[in-house]
């Protein structure tokens, strides 16, 4: 069986991002690791030794470490199709229908055209039909109506998105962000 990605938290117990098991496995040699969470372990096994013994250690599926990762000081996830359509659960925003990522399409809410931002709260799924229809419009303009309003997903709605083989502990421990992050926007959202 192989290894599915680590989830790295920082120190504090905010999370950082996925790494691989040899990456984890050189954090706890360093012992950089500070602590773990979940009930996920794996053993990794090294080499023999002198006297005919195999090293074996076990590395968490959660773990905290002490070091200065600045990966998403800014806040900010990257934005690329792949998790703008994840997000959109492969929905096109304007006629509502859920499509293969190849008949996807991003669309810039106001277009760049227009001084539009290539931003999250900016960008949407759409299909190419939708997409094309809309032109170099605003969906006021086309007449077409936007069916949800365009997030920045928030650090664990990212890394939710980012990993396709998450471990149920690793996806429990995600959710307890995403859904902190779910009320913060709601309360934001004009009545």
């Amino acid at each position: 069986m192989a290894i599915p990605a680590i989830l790295k938290l920082d120190a504090g117990g905010l999370p950082v991002g996925w790494i691989n098991w040899q990456t984890a496995a050189t954090l706890y040699a360093r012992e950089r690791v500070c602590w773990e969470a979940g009930q996920e372990r794996f053993a990794i096994r090294g080499g023999v030794n002198a006297l005919g013994v195999r090293s074996c250690f076990e590395i968490g599926s959660i773990i905290a470490v002490a070091d200065r990762s600045r990966r998403f000081e800014k806040g900010v996830p990257l934005l690329n199709n792949r998790t703008l359509f994840q997000r959109d659960e492969n929905l096109c925003l304007y006629c509502g229908n859920q499509f293969p990522t190849t008949q996807l399409t991003r669309d810039h809410v106001v277009p760049v055209s227009r001084g539009g931002a290539n931003v999250w709260e900016n960008c949407v799924t759409a299909c190419r039909r939708c997409n094309q229809a809309k032109d170099d419009r605003t969906p006021e303009q086309a007449g077409m109506k936007l069916l949800a309003i365009p997030f920045t997903p928030n650090l664990a709605e990212y890394l939710i998105l980012q990993n396709r083989r998450i471990l149920a502990d690793q996806m429990e421990f995600l959710r307890s962000f995403a859904q902190s992050g779910q009320r913060e926007r709601a309360s934001r959202r004009p009545s």
